[in-house]
């Protein structure tokens, strides 16, 4: 069995904190997460905290969601993202008591549409990372589309095509870079030139939203350093 992280939010709790506190140059954000302002968090919350050695932003999810399978989303105020880049560290592992199955689910999600009802996402599993099992590792790396196209519905009809393999360390700090245009997203793990994953066909077409930290409920999930960095015209 694996964790399902990818199914529509529901019963759904929000948490707004203003003001964004950031640095812009034109239309770039970057975000440094020592703090949870300006994170519009859904199904959770978010606290500032300190992990391993780097001020971040802690999301958890709400109590009634703990073990469920939806997951916390935290948008980022005035994020108005099509195309272009979007990086970010991260860092995931298993919560305390989370079931057997869990992966430490952390990602990015892009192309929020209004309270989440539906994005596009690429999302790390860090406990395959490094498993024995080459199935595992072949499962490492992951795009989803909230909510028609969860994980499950690709791989099982297009096996192998919207997941990959990269090497990850579950709970260590991860650079993730997503390169989107058009329909095609790539990702780049830990400054690396070449992407683990290429995705061509997203499901939400040419769409245009929010760009959200991502966690599944069953993962201790850190965030930091964000950068956001829009296609010029």
């Amino acid at each position: 069995m694996t964790l399902s992280p990818m199914r529509v939010l529901s019963g759904v709790l929000v948490l707004a904190i203003t003001p964004l506190t950031l640095l812009r140059a034109g239309n770039q954000i970057t975000l440094s997460l020592n703090s949870a302002s300006g994170l519009e968090v859904i199904n959770g919350k978010a606290e500032a905290v300190t992990y391993r050695g780097r001020q971040a932003v802690h999301v958890v999810a709400a109590p009634d969601h703990v073990g469920a399978e939806d997951a916390t989303v935290a948008l980022v105020a005035n994020s108005d993202f099509q195309d272009g880049t979007i990086e970010l560290d991260v860092a995931g592992s298993p919560r305390a008591g989370a079931p057997e199955d869990a992966r430490g689910f952390i990602g990015i999600a892009f192309r929020v549409q209004p309270r989440a009802a539906r994005f596009e996402n690429i999302y790390l599993r860090p406990t395959n990372g490094r498993a024995d099992d080459q199935l595992r590792r072949n499962h490492t790396v992951q795009y989803d589309s909230v909510p028609d196209y969860p994980w499950y519905r690709l791989r099982k009809e297009s096996p192998g095509v919207y997941e990959s393999y990269v090497d990850l360390e579950s709970g260590a700090w991860t650079r993730m870079k997503i390169v989107v245009s058009g329909t095609t997203a790539r990702l780049y793990v830990n400054g690396a030139s070449q992407p683990c994953l290429v995705v061509k066909d997203l499901k939400l077409g040419t769409s245009r939203g929010q760009v959200g930290l991502w966690a599944h409920a069953s993962t201790d999930a850190y965030f930091s350093e964000l950068h956001i960095e829009p296609e010029k015209p």
